[in-house]
């Protein structure tokens, strides 16, 4: 008999990979390709669903003809995804009624100003979602679709149209598309769109009915790890059970086996996400964090964890790549940040799409401070590594105040983690020990494990743990008065980023 494997799709934010897994965690296969960031005019972020749902097809096949396999070798597939990126579309034609709107939008402040002058401002749904008011969410993405897109709203009365997050997507086309497809999300989803119950798992009606979003466009809201479906009889991986659905934050969380309450890690991707696992108790936030759904393990009891969560952080090397061109590629940063011994005085605070926790700050606009004529590009690409290590402090600060237990170690992973410059800034300016796994990139491993469980290729979350292992370990070298003189230099340069947009368009 054959060794079976376990598939991943990660549909990301900038690119969707099909990753293969075996039953020791390790990668076999990937494939990947980019898809077109769409920036119709300042602070609006789209993708083409069409262009996603196609490189999903590619990239799955690519996975499997790279290690010579078949669906016959594959025991499960499990999906991960960009969990706020929303979209519509028509359940009898399977067109998007528009692009997908993308998490870093920020298009819908002034339906959340409008949804917090209801009563209770920003913490309006706060105590049910674990959520603040903020363009970050999906729900209010919808209402501007239906607001704005001619028709829509008539369409999405009759029951014609369909809401989804990337994963629901995904699995729709998988599953038959208009054929039969199934209409399906996760709690590590749905508890990123503004409208779920956090203790019930379930959408909250009243809170639908606040936004202007009929119920019959919302997903059936099933558990992280089961089998949902099987994939539709063409394509290859028919006949394949669909068993696993995880946001990708919360997928690596799983995939770094942060099991236990009081486990975190922190991932470097487009944005950077940290995540601290409170096991089955819901911690509400008193410093700008986010409740939020880990995971679901099938009928288990729901694990719960606080979140905080950065924009900017992957993206901001990307853009310094393609809008200044000062690097060719995005490694060129490091060696571009390592011909200067400091930042020359400069910070770099991206807040092109406001700044998210611990502020929540949707006026907050992107700045460059400290310039002086000694600043060269090398400190630029320096103080664009250490924007990424100083949002992170921030969130770690937070993070500490509202479990009452200080963080010991940051396990880290996603595509950054490769920089060393950035994970040794990262460990000195949080004064604790920074640990990368053998495998970096867990948001794939993650989803692949939550589809092995459902389907008894891992036997029980044990394995996981017993699959995870340390890569290396970045100790602290800093001293202390330098780390605090550096980290106040940061916290004043935030402020230099705010009240620079006066008016909230409609």
């Amino acid at each position: 008999m054959r060794e079976k494997f376990v598939a991943a799709i990660d549909q990301g934010t900038t690119s969707t990979r099909c990753m293969l897994f075996d039953h020791d965690g390790r990668v076999v296969a990937l494939d990947q390709e980019e898809h077109e960031q769409i920036f119709p005019r300042a602070g609006w972020v789209e993708h083409d669903p069409i262009e996603i749902w196609d490189n999903v097809r590619s990239v799955t096949a690519g996975a499997l003809a790279q290690a010579d396999l078949s669906a016959s070798d594959i025991a499960a597939v499990g999906l991960t995804n960009q969990r706020e990126t929303a979209m519509v579309w028509d359940r009898t034609t399977g067109e998007p009624v528009y692009n997908a709107i993308v998490w870093q939008d920020t298009r819908t402040d002034a339906i959340c100003h409008q949804l917090g002058a209801l009563g209770g401002g920003a913490d309006r749904y706060k105590d049910t979602v674990g959520l603040p008011l903020a363009t970050y969410f999906s729900g209010p993405k919808v209402r501007w679709i239906l607001d704005h897109v001619d028709g829509a709203r008539e369409r999405a009365e009759a029951g014609d149209l369909a809401f989804g997050t990337m994963d629901t997507w995904v699995v729709w086309h998988m599953t038959g598309g208009v054929e039969g497809g199934i209409h399906v999300t996760d709690p590590t989803n749905a508890s990123r769109t503004l409208m779920m119950d956090l203790d019930t798992l379930t959408w909250d009606e009243s809170i639908a009915r606040d936004m202007g979003i009929p119920m019959s466009m919302l997903p059936e809201i099933r558990s992280s790890s089961e089998v949902y479906a099987e994939v539709r009889p063409r394509g290859v991986l028919a006949g394949v059970p669909i068993a696993g659905i995880l946001g990708d934050q919360q997928a690596a969380t799983f995939g770094q086996a942060c099991l236990s309450p009081g486990e975190a890690k922190n991932t470097y991707g487009t944005g950077n996400f940290v995540l601290l696992n409170t096991g089955t108790e819901k911690v509400p936030s008193k410093n700008g964090l986010l409740t939020t759904v880990c995971y679901k393990i099938g009928d288990q009891p729901t694990v719960y964890a606080l979140e905080g969560s950065i924009a900017v952080s992957g993206s901001l090397v990307q853009w310094v790549r393609d809008n200044l061109g000062l690097i060719a590629s995005a490694g060129e940063i490091e060696t571009l940040a390592r011909s200067v011994a400091d930042n020359g005085g400069c910070y770099f605070v991206p807040a092109f799409s406001g700044l998210f926790a611990p502020h929540w700050r949707s006026d907050a606009r992107g700045a460059i401070v400290g310039l002086t004529r000694f600043v060269n590009k090398g400190h630029l690409a320096r103080a664009v590594l250490e924007a990424t290590a100083y949002q992170t402090r921030e969130v770690i600060d937070a993070m500490n105040a509202d479990s009452g237990v200080d963080l010991t170690t940051l396990k880290v992973d996603g595509g950054m983690v490769v920089n060393e410059t950035l994970m040794q800034f990262q460990a000195d300016i949080l004064g604790v020990p920074v640990i990368r796994p053998v495998v970096a990139e867990t948001t794939a491993l993650g989803a692949a494990y939550a589809a092995g469980l459902a389907v008894g290729f891992w036997a029980s979350e044990d394995e996981i743990r017993t699959n995870w292992a340390e890569d290396k370990r970045w100790e602290p070298s800093m001293d202390a008065a330098t780390r605090a003189k550096a980290y106040a230099m940061w916290k004043k340069a935030v402020t230099k980023t705010l009240d620079w947009v006066e008016d909230v368009e409609d």
